[in-house]
């Protein structure tokens, strides 16, 4: 049986890495392993940032978007503009399971918010 067991999400700056996951998304770091690789935990989902040259949003970017669950919709939103995060999805919208909105991180990493009807 396969199942995820690691989200890896490369960046350019550790620092300002660390700080929106943690400050903005109150994720915890969980071990630092050198500079360049932390890894993260958000409800034990682990997590683990890389620092890469070149990394974050480009043109042949993945596609891949994580997506968190929220009890909140307006208090999430509430959250990431206070943060003046850029938001792809900016009201909370309309979806099967739902309501989302969509941001980036600081390296143009799509992430979404969820709350569940």
């Amino acid at each position: 049986m396969t199942q995820v067991c690691v989200i890896s999400i490369y960046v350019p700056d550790m620092q300002k890495a660390v700080e929106f996951y943690t400050g903005v998304l109150e994720f915890e770091v969980n071990k630092e392993y050198g500079t360049k690789i932390v890894t993260l935990v958000h409800r034990g989902l682990p997590i683990v940032l890389e620092e890469m040259e070149n990394a974050g949003y480009h043109e042949m970017s993945s596609g891949v978007v994580l997506t968190l669950k929220t009890d909140d919709i307006h208090q999430s939103l509430a959250l990431l503009k206070e943060h003046e995060v850029e938001l792809v999805i900016g009201e909370p919208a309309d979806c099967p399971p739902g309501k989302y909105i969509s941001f980036r991180d600081p390296f143009g990493n799509v992430w979404e918010y969820l709350q569940f009807n």
